[in-house]
Order: structure tokens, then C-alpha cells, then sequence
């Protein structure tokens, strides 16, 4: 057995991919799923501010696709939005302000679909909340639900937070205690008018999720709504040691 540490790649099949949107743009991706089984959900993740250099190897993300699928057996898939560049390369396009890349979101759910991917959740996080809950129904029918890594509710505002309550899909935040926009208690008030919200508050923590037991928090977090089953008794916890073959 040898520790879980924040450069560990654990074993997947990790496969480049290209994205299509409906406005004619390719945007650069990666699907990692399980090495030996099928996956039992997906998580399509939406990226930080690439203004702020968010991108689809924004940490979490990548952590995300180096563990989960092993560990929770959740298909990971990440892309870079509109004019946004990573090691895997950038997508066409512009920076869209939060508005054109509806098309991304739209983008990322349909080529899930097409491929066969199970049980799809968006995975937003900064920036890539605001577009789950702007622009996530618009593939209703095709989601399960949203997870929120620190959402700032800026662009995202009550209209929105209204449709998703309409909605009855899952909705569930994740705040850091030490975030720089919107706290835990503010973050209860917002989410009070959807009744399918959940807001679970990260004692600790800032925006950014830096250092192994926030990014650790975070993944049992998400794998808690998706996959239960993955988490280890007596904590409930994703496991932090992992037997080499």
C-alpha cells in the first residue's frame, strides 16, 4: 500500500478528446474512466475564471481525473472553454464573459451523451458554477444534478438560482469557510430559495482548495452525492492509501 499524495496518477484510460459546439467551435479535453470496469457516473467539470488562469488542469480538476475514476469509478471529464489553453492545448473561440460558453456546457453534456457516459453531473467550480447554473438546464433532461465548488454567485444570480429550484434536480455547494466571495452564511441565505440545495460548509478552507486536505474534503464531497458506495468505512471517506499491482 502506498500513500494517496497530491502528485499521485492513479490507474485509467485517459483519452484526448474534441468537443464540438453548436456556434462551430472545437474545444480541446480529456475523458479519464475507469482501467477496468465501466463507470457508474460522470462528472463533467466546468472550470475556474480563464481570465485568472482557470482551466481544465485547474488542480481539483486534475486531482479529480488522477483518482476518481480509480477510486469512486466516476467517469472525469474536463475540457477547456472557448479560448482557453492548457498543456492539452486551447480551444477555439473567444473568452465569452460567461455568456457564449452556454455552447460549451451545451457541448460537453451532448458529446457525454453521445459517448454513453452514465449518470452526468456538472462539476462547476468558480467561474464554472456560474455557468452550471446559468446554462446547465438548458440540458435538463440530460444531467442529474450540479456540484458547486466555491460559488461566487455573481454572474449566476436569484433568476437562476429560481430555474434550478423549479427544476427539483440536486444542487450542492461546497464553501470554504475562508472564501473570498461568498461565505457559508451568505451562501444559506442565496441557497435557501431552492429547496433542492444543499450548502456544506468546508471549515478552513479558501476559494482555491489549495493543499491535499482541502482537494480531499472536496473529492469525498462529490463522490458522497455520485457514488456513495466508494466511500470506506468508519470515516466515509475516499480512501488515502492505494495497493500497487
Amino acid at each position: 500500500m502506498s500513500e494517496i499524495r497530491a502528485a499521485t496518477v492513479l490507474p485509467a484510460k485517459r483519452t484526448p478528446v474534441t468537443l464540438p459546439t453548436a456556434d462551430g467551435l472545437r474545444l480541446v479535453g480529456e475523458l479519464a474512466v475507469p482501467a477496468d470496469a465501466d463507470p457508474v457516473a460522470t462528472l463533467v467539470c466546468l472550470h475556474p475564471l480563464p481570465t485568472h488562469g482557470g482551466m481544465m488542469d485547474s488542480h481539483v480538476f486534475k486531482k479529480a481525473a488522477f483518482r476518481l475514476p480509480a477510486l469512486a469509478r466516476l467517469a472525469v471529464l474536463r475540457f477547456n472553454t472557448r479560448g482557453t489553453s492548457s498543456e492539452r492545448g486551447t480551444s477555439e473561440g473567444e473568452f465569452g464573459h460567461g455568456e457564449t460558453e452556454r455552447h460549451d456546457v451545451a457541448a460537453a453534456v451532448s458529446w457525454a451523451v453521445d459517448a454513453g457516459l452514465p449518470a452526468r453531473w456538472l462539476l462547476g467550480w468558480s467561474f464554472g458554477t456560474e455557468l452550471a447554473l446559468k446554462w446547465g438546464l438548458d440540458s435538463a433532461a440530460q444531467i442529474e444534478g450540479a456540484i458547486l465548488l466555491s460559488p461566487p454567485l455573481r454572474r449566476a444570480g436569484d433568476a437562476d438560482l429560481d430555474r434550478w429550484a423549479a427544476s427539483g434536480k440536486p444542487l450542492v455547494a461546497l464553501v470554504p469557510e475562508l472564501d473570498d466571495y461568498l461565505r457559508p452564511d451568505e451562501a444559506r441565505r442565496r441557497f435557501a430559495r431552492v429547496p433542492s440545495a444543499e450548502v456544506v460548509a468546508v471549515p478552513g478552507a479558501k476559494h482555491l482548495w489549495v493543499g491535499e486536505p482541502y482537494v480531499r474534503i472536496a473529492l469525498t464531497e462529490i463522490v458522497r452525492r455520485v457514488n456513495p458506495a466508494a466511500l470506506v468505512p468508519p470515516t466515509m471517506a475516499l480512501p488515502t492509501q492505494w495497493e500497487e499491482s
